[in-house]
């Protein structure tokens, strides 16, 4: 079985990389990246393994991106020092998951598990054996909810920093690569974080990520409309400049998140 190791500590790779090896299972590790960028790179041009181990924090970001940036196929098993609350979503979705420290028995018992799943789905099933994308959603929404929340956000306005309640929020925009707060009074503010970080930073409960340009405050949402294909149409209060839709995929998950 040839096996890609992505860790960026090189102690936690050497060790895994030697246990690999004392497991006896015919495993070759063909190589250890380190970043997003260059396990996307590594995958580019030696194409997928039989499996990958990866470590869900690398020193370039969390390992999220990868699966948005190349399409991966193959098993993987995760290492993480996220505790167990988080890390329920791995359970329900039918993948192993491995906390550091790494112990041999629980090496050897996800090798047991993947040759059972691979046993049971064909070794060519690819996401379907791990249940990539629900897992990822599923981990993201786990581990954003076990993060303490924003309860402000700072912004630099010309020479001085303004602090935004985050009962003061409207919605969250960007535009132009570049993150925006508006308030319920309908003025705008810069922050300097991603969308994804700050979806991370909120209660899920009370904001939702209508689509990548906005996320929402439930009070802030006038009204929804079905729109053309099973897309829902957000009105927002204050207004948003620009046509507000969310997908197919996500209106179930909006639907409930409005109390459906």
């Amino acid at each position: 079985m040839d096996v890609l190791i992505v860790e960026d500590e090189k102690h936690n790779a050497s060790k895994l990389k030697r246990k690999l090896q004392l497991l006896n299972r015919e495993i070759e590790v063909l190589g250890v990246t380190e970043t997003i960028e260059e396990t996307v790179n590594w995958l580019k041009y030696h194409g997928e393994p039989d499996l990958i181990f990866l470590d869900i924090e690398l020193s370039d970001g969390q390992s999220f991106e990868i699966f948005q940036r190349i399409k991966v196929n193959c098993p993987i098993i995760f290492t993480t020092a996220y505790d167990e609350f988080a890390l329920k979503a791995f359970e329900l979705n039918s993948i192993d998951y491995l906390l550091k420290p790494i112990k041999e028995e629980d090496l050897s018992r996800a090798f047991d598990k993947l040759d059972h799943m691979r046993h049971a789905l064909g070794a060519k099933s690819g996401n379907n054996i791990v249940g990539i994308e629900k897992l990822l959603e599923d981990l993201k929404l786990n581990v954003a909810n076990s993060q303490p929340k924003r309860e402000r956000f700072l912004s630099k306005m010309g020479q001085r920093l303004v602090s935004v309640d985050i009962h003061d929020i409207a919605y969250f925009f960007s535009r132009n690569k570049i993150s925006h707060i508006r308030t319920k009074s309908g003025k705008d503010f810069v922050v300097d974080y991603n969308m994804d970080e700050i979806q991370q930073m909120l209660d899920n409960k009370r904001f939702f990520r209508l689509n990548r340009q906005v996320i929402s405050s439930i009070d802030s949402i006038e009204k929804t409309n079905f729109y053309f294909n099973n897309k829902l149409k957000i009105n927002l209060v204050p207004a948003f400049e620009d046509e507000v839709l969310v997908s197919r995929e996500r209106a179930s998950d909006y639907k409930k998140w409005m109390g459906e």
